[in-house]
């Protein structure tokens, strides 16, 4: 008679592998999407700071053919996938984001909010 490893620790082993693996890509999302966000961030910091180097008013250049619009909308959307990624990963506190990446409000506005285009098909 051969013994045999009762089948629950096999399947211990392997659940245990594969919680490590979706823990692996958790990760490998969360920072993926901490990037985009920082990306997005600069991206809306260096549009401000070329205009105010020029000298233009907020006002003025906060209209040009939309693009700050769009930059904005980008940020408040990299912030809120890069939420949803920390909340499955069980990080809750979304203030910690706005301190650690400096989150202008208007971008905390738009977390979540659905822009033009996507605003359109959905229609």
């Amino acid at each position: 008679m051969t013994l045999r490893p009762p089948r629950h620790h096999s399947t211990r082993a392997r659940d245990g592998a594969l919680d490590y693996e979706i823990a692996q890509e958790q990760a490998v999302a969360l920072g993926r999407l901490g990037r985009a966000l920082e990306t997005a961030l600069a991206a809306l910091s260096a549009y401000d700071q070329a205009h105010a180097e020029r000298g233009e008013e907020p006002a003025a250049f906060a209209s040009s053919a939309g693009v700050r619009e769009r930059l904005v909308q980008d940020a408040g959307n990299a912030l809120w996938c890069f939420a949803v990624q920390r909340e499955a990963c069980g990080l809750r506190d979304q203030r910690l984001i706005v301190r650690a990446y400096g989150v202008p409000a208007e971008v905390q506005m738009r977390m979540g909010v659905l822009g033009g285009a996507a605003r359109a098909s959905s229609a």
